[in-house]
């Protein structure tokens, strides 16, 4: 059964890694969805005090988007490319279209909970009512009666802690408010909407590529990372199988794993770093003499088996 369970895992993974990236973000979207719903549910608990009100409820829809935001940065390989780009290269060979696409794809990953999050939050208007409920203007109520409380009186129109005779105009206020939140939210939608299509207009046209060979690109690069990351782990588990076994004199190794290492007998001894540099860091795409280069490791692939070692050095180097 566990066996089973681990099969149908992998299997799931590996659907999910080779379909485009709209499917990954979907799936953040729903998460996003159901993580503000159970707070809503059962965390949001509205001050109803003057000055606090505003601040809970723009804290309720902003923070999290923000750390949202944050994680979303944090998870994406794009902003570690950057990283070491800059540790590398010091962006030497970086050209403005390719920082702005590269931001851009940064920031349009990380921004899908967030915003799923603001819009979520705007259409329920728990928050939006909480936190603008005491900034309602009682003369625009008919019939409102007069206070000298003022705004303390309508902060805590959300906990509907306000006298009898007030209490009927808690659902007045409400509508007004839960009003401005959703329009807010499907304005927001709407603006998000047209800036999608019109940046997937502009990345159309300006791509180099086909629609096919884009497709085939984005496989290609997803298939080569899960590859690299494979080997790269078989790699790391021979070269400490050699040091332990130096060390102790043999080395406790599973079967799977003696297989494993009769398969590496042939591994290089060491990677230098300055190869491991060449490696990593932004890449969009490249040419050499009319063939894709789709990746960092394809150009070095193809610079190194020339054996030029001044071509190498020179686009190495290089962006695109």
């Amino acid at each position: 059964m566990a066996a089973l369970i681990s099969e149908n895992f992998k299997f799931a993974a590996l659907f999910f890694k080779s379909k485009d990236v709209v499917i990954f973000n979907g799936l953040i979207a729903l998460g996003t969805v159901a993580s503000q719903t159970a707070y809503n549910i059962f965390a949001f608990e509205c001050p109803c005090s003057s000055k606090r009100n505003y601040l809970y409820g723009v804290a309720a829809i902003g923070v999290p988007a923000l750390v949202f935001f944050i994680i979303g940065v944090i998870l994406n390989r794009n902003t570690w490319d950057l990283v070491s780009e800059c540790r590398i290269r010091k962006f030497r060979k970086l050209s403005g279209a390719a920082a702005f696409a590269l931001l851009g794809s940064i920031v349009g990953r990380a921004v899908v909970a967030p915003v799923t999050w603001t819009v979520i939050s705007l259409l329920r208007g728990e928050a939006y009512v909480c936190a603008l409920s005491e900034f309602v203007d009682p003369l625009s109520l008919e019939n409102f009666p007069s206070t000298p409380r003022g705004l303390n009186v309508m902060a805590r129109f959300p906990c509907k802690d306000v006298p009898v005779e007030m209490l009927r105009f808690w659902g007045e206020i409400e509508r007004q408010l839960k009003y401005e939140s959703q329009l807010l939210g499907w304005l927001i939608v709407a603006l998000l909407s047209v800036m999608i299509f019109l940046l997937q207009c502009l990345k159309r046209c300006c791509s180099p590529l086909g629609y096919q060979q884009e497709a085939y690109w984005s496989s290609y690069r997803v298939i080569e990372h899960s590859l690299f990351q494979r080997t790269a782990d078989a790699y790391a588990k021979f070269q400490a199988a050699k040091s332990v076994k130096n060390f102790f004199g043999f080395v406790a190794l599973e079967k799977e794993e003696n297989d494993l290492m009769s398969e590496c007998q042939d591994a290089k001894n060491v990677i230098p770093s300055l190869e491991w540099n060449r490696i990593t860091g932004v890449y969009l795409y490249r040419e050499n003499r009319g063939t894709p280069l789709y990746s960092r490791l394809i150009k070095w692939s193809s610079y190194t088996t020339e054996n030029n070692i001044e071509a190498t050095e020179k686009e190495m180097g290089m962006l695109y």
